[in-house]
């Protein structure tokens, strides 16, 4: 059973810390049994959002018991130009030097920042407030457009809808892809957002009414095990190479081809964390052509080789067939 927590002090944000208390704190045995052990490790005290509502007493725990978890999240506090309290930073030092995963979401960054455990590492926030994250921590390497980033024992999130985002990864790799799911449906959450997936995009991805993407996404989702490049899928949608990658940018915040990149290694997350297809078999599948191309692209993309990340999330069902799909 992992123990999670989330730390809680006056002015912590009511609604990014109701994200980590959903995913987390809310047992679903009908879904993976056991669950996380959940605790909020509050001041006594402690007031959250704008202070009208005070935590402590009964359902919490002393802050100083996040150095006992296995992960601790950090929402940010209300006000986003607070400094993050000392005690706190020491406390997240602490955890991190006996191997906690601390996650910070939205301005949490800066709590984490001030801790130094992101130093040398790339790390993100809200866009509003990423420039002053890397100018006041010059030795974090800010990354200003993206959900979230994931360096292994430390991870941030950008601003409210990212830190449920964030949450859902943690459950995937915790979990897999099958339980994180599970519950996002539950949310009425997309159940999975790449991390590299802009934090502003200029229009939502239209319906599939013949002038939006939609059509073409889905083919492309249904025809991974074939060559697809930029001029194929403007021939596809009848605009030009130009037109199409601008059209793509503007919807997904990515090039058509970061896009289809992407897809190709979600659908091999797929497939190893659900089946026990050879590796061969999925690079054939997901139109990476060979499992050494698969193997590269999924270990500079994700962090991990696919076989250790196989090992790490294959789901029950896949453990028990024992056959390949």
């Amino acid at each position: 059973m992992i123990r999670v927590g989330v730390a809680v002090v006056d002015g912590t944000s009511l609604f990014e810390l109701g994200a980590p208390c959903s995913i987390f704190g809310t047992p679903r045995p009908e879904v993976h049994d056991p669950w996380y052990e959940f605790v909020v490790c509050a001041d006594s005290g402690a007031h959250v959002g704008d202070g009208w509502l005070r935590v402590g007493g009964s359902g919490t725990v002393p802050l100083e018991a996040l150095v006992e978890l296995d992960t601790v999240i950090v929402p940010p506090l209300h006000d986003s130009y607070a400094p993050p309290p000392p005690a706190l930073v020491s406390l997240l030092r602490e955890a991190h030097r006996r191997g906690a995963r601390i996650a910070s979401i939205c301005t949490g960054a800066f709590a984490l920042a001030e801790a130094g455990v992101l130093d040398g590492l790339r790390a993100t926030t809200h866009w509003l407030h990423a420039q002053r994250l890397a100018r006041e921590y010059p030795a974090v390497e800010v990354v200003a457009d993206v959900l979230y980033v994931d360096n292994g024992q430390t991870l941030t999130s950008a601003g409210k809808a990212a830190g449920l985002d964030l949450c859902l990864h943690l459950l995937r790799r915790d979990l897999g892809s099958t339980v994180a799911n599970a519950v996002a449906r539950r949310l009425v959450a997309p159940p999975h957002r790449q991390g590299g997936q802009a934090q502003y995009i200029e229009t939502p991805v239209p319906a599939a009414d013949g002038h939006g993407l939609g059509v073409l996404l889905d083919w492309v989702r249904a025809n991974l095990d074939q060559p697809i490049t930029v001029a194929t899928l403007a021939a596809r949608f009848h605009v030009s190479p130009r037109h199409l990658t601008r059209l793509f940018h503007a919807t997904t915040g990515m090039t058509p081809l970061r896009w289809l990149h992407l897809e190709r290694i979600r659908q091999a997350q797929r497939l190893l964390e659900d089946t026990d297809t050879p590796l061969e078999h999925i690079a054939a599948r997901v139109g990476m052509g060979t499992a050494a191309t698969l193997r590269r692209h999924f270990t500079r993309t994700i962090g991990t080789t696919p076989s250790a990340y196989r090992e790490a999330f294959r789901t029950p069902s896949a453990i028990a067939s024992g056959q390949p799909a």
